[in-house]
């Protein structure tokens, strides 16, 4: 907020820069000037500019202004960090098993999907954690993060969508395939022009208030004003489209129970179902609709806020690494691949003994 340096002067009563620390107080909260500061816009200015420097937790990314809960800045930069890890090994994994896994058009298309959205959300992350470093210091570099974040984990959401219209065409149109220059062709141009498109324009629009200098990320001015919402609106409907293809799949489920009516059969739909929401959830970003809630609860002072909150944070924090887990080692084909390949390489006698064995 700016304010003119004469009445923070003058006034009987000057004016501090402070912000409301949720952890004071016996966790009750309270102001607290630790890690704020004036600063002067510039030389020949007449305002001052109150800056705080501290770390951002995840839920920033939907939250109207940025959130202080006990742990809840350690548990999203530990959440990242692992993600970053558990993408580079996804990224790995695929490279190794591509040529062993993607036989079909089908799953050319699903490792595709795979291998960009992990790519957008690792650049999305280190993003991420860069910019809680540049985080009120009012470097250039804070907006280039923040654009950076705004295009990376709008492609995420947008290659997500892809995976799912595929999925979508799949389990309804069942004897009508894809074309896979054309799906790759609007995959491609989908998943990285249009999150660029949104990013630039919104930009744009205003260049001033696209971005908060003690978060670098996106600004809210109230109402529906502000950038945040060329990043929540986009991600909301991907979700909604998302959910709704999760349900097609679970209704496709649903059918041979109906016909055969066995408890073994009951049995096994449930596990199908069940099986389908683990595997899909993480890669249609579902967990993300927790965000909207945390834009309602944007100072959370109860019970079920604070959860929110959490909830969010771990999750969604914590996204490469279900990623992972479900998209590379739930898969049968994937798991196989990559063991020959580690066997291949255990396997290959050493230069030595490979010398030895021509003499003897």
């Amino acid at each position: 907020m700016t304010f003119q340096l004469e009445n923070e002067t003058s006034s009987k009563y000057p004016l501090m820069c402070v912000y409301w620390d949720f952890k004071a107080n016996d966790e009750k909260g309270g102001w607290s000037s630790q890690g704020c500061k004036w600063e002067r816009q510039d030389s020949n200015s007449t305002t001052s500019l109150c800056v705080c420097d501290h770390l951002t937790s995840f839920s920033v990314l939907m939250s109207k202004f940025p959130i202080s809960l006990p742990w809840l800045d350690e548990i999203g930069y530990v959440g990242v960090g692992v993600s970053i890890c558990s993408l580079m090994l996804c990224l790995l994994i695929e490279f190794l098993v591509w040529n062993s896994v993607v036989k079909s058009n089908i799953s050319h298309f699903r490792h595709t999907a795979l291998v960009n959205i992990s790519l957008s959300l690792f650049i999305a992350d280190c993003c991420f954690l860069s910019a809680s470093f540049q985080a009120g210091k009012g470097s250039k570099l804070c907006l280039a993060l923040a654009m950076a974040m705004h295009v990376s984990f709008l492609a995420m959401f947008f290659w997500m969508l892809c995976q799912s219209i595929m999925l979508l065409h799949q389990m309804i149109f069942l004897f009508q395939q894809l074309r896979k220059k054309m799906y790759l062709s609007f995959s491609f141009a989908l998943g990285y022009l249009g999150p660029m498109c949104i990013a630039i324009g919104t930009y744009i629009v205003n260049p001033s208030k696209y971005h908060r200098k003690d978060s670098c990320w996106l600004t809210y001015e109230g109402g529906m004003n502000g950038s945040i919402f060329a990043f929540v609106l986009p991600v909301g409907i991907i979700v909604i489209i998302n959910t709704f293809t999760l349900v097609v799949v679970i209704s496709k489920l649903l059918r041979p129970s109906v016909s055969e009516g066995g408890k073994g059969d009951e049995m096994e739909t449930v596990k199908s179902i069940m099986k389908a929401v683990i595997i899909l959830t993480p890669v249609f970003g579902l967990t993300w609709a927790l965000g909207f809630l945390t834009m309602i609860f944007d100072l959370p002072e109860t019970f079920g806020a604070k959860a929110v909150h959490y909830l969010f944070s771990i999750l969604n924090s914590l996204q490469g690494l279900f990623i992972l887990i479900t998209g590379c080692f739930t898969e049968k084909k994937v798991r196989d691949a990559l063991l020959i390949r580690v066997n291949s390489v255990y396997a290959q006698p050493s230069k030595s003994e490979t010398c030895d064995s021509v003499k003897k």
